[in-house]
């Protein structure tokens, strides 16, 4: 999974976001200082810096200045602003000194944010991809790990079920409300959806409804797990047009992981 710095002065904030992303699997480094951004920077590399604007010994914005104008730190490394200040005020001089996005602390709770920050990710490397393809430079891949999208907002079954996945090889991205699930649904290319079907913002058969009525989706297979289902329910949800449905208590990660080996290969 990524390795993220957080850049945030607050001890309770900035535990609070390390939390949430290590959960989902990142490898998290706090900086608190503008002078321990660049020390971090220059001793470790990192796919993304979450930096805040406002900090103790340098501000960051200079941060941002130093990290992109000096010459000493890697032109590839993607900065988010993450930060209180105004983003209309704020945004475009952010950008114009090389920062790839600007978001608000308060546009998401944390688990939003979680959903966010892997989405952006997925976003600049698919745009890596496409730059090499254009100049020449893209090499042969000789494999490449199957997508899957694991919509479920309880943390025990995204850490019981996708670590086992993620430990079979695959590459599994997590949305925790519904309306974050279909939205990433659209916006990149999965292997196989495996969706809850009690969902915050969206439940399970309209996310299951959205996919199937999209050309792009339509076609991906969906597992659904759920907590309980009686049988009419399951009647229905099946004919909705999934490919399995298991009981979320009475199903093994290996049970899984073997039906998704069935389902796309590895």
């Amino acid at each position: 999974m990524a390795k993220i710095m957080l850049v945030e002065d607050d001890p309770m904030i900035a535990e609070i976001y390390k939390k949430k992303f290590e959960l989902s699997g990142f490898e998290v480094v706090n900086a608190v200082t503008g002078k321990e951004v660049l020390k971090f920077a220059s001793e470790s590399s990192f796919d993304l810096i979450l930096l805040d604007m406002v900090l103790p010994e340098m501000s960051g914005m200079d941060v941002l200045k130093q990290l992109r104008q000096s010459g000493n730190y890697d032109p590839g490394l993607k900065i988010v602003v993450l930060s209180n200040l105004n983003k209309t005020e704020y945004e475009k001089e952010a950008r114009d000194n090389g920062a790839n996005g600007f978001i608000g602390k308060t546009q998401y709770s944390p688990s939003e944010l979680v959903v966010e920050i892997q989405r952006l990710l997925n976003e600049y490397k698919e745009q890596e991809k496409n730059r090499q393809r254009l100049s020449g430079k893209s090499k042969p891949i000789e494999a490449t790990k199957k997508r899957i999208l694991f919509i479920e907002d309880e943390e025990i079954f995204l850490e019981m079920f996708g670590k086992k996945l993620e430990d079979e090889g695959y590459e599994v991205e997590y949305a925790k409300n519904g309306a974050w699930g279909m939205k990433m649904a659209a916006e990149n290319i999965y292997d196989l959806f495996i969706t809850d079907m009690t969902m915050p913002a969206a439940g399970g058969e309209e996310i299951i409804r959205k996919l199937k009525l999209d050309e792009k989706t339509k076609a991906v297979p969906i597992i659904v797990l759920s907590a309980s289902l009686i049988e009419e329910d399951i009647k229905s949800v099946r004919e909705l047009g999934i490919h399995d449905l298991y009981e979320k208590t009475k199903v093994v990660p290996s049970d899984l992981a073997r039906k998704v080996k069935e389902l796309i290969g590895q």
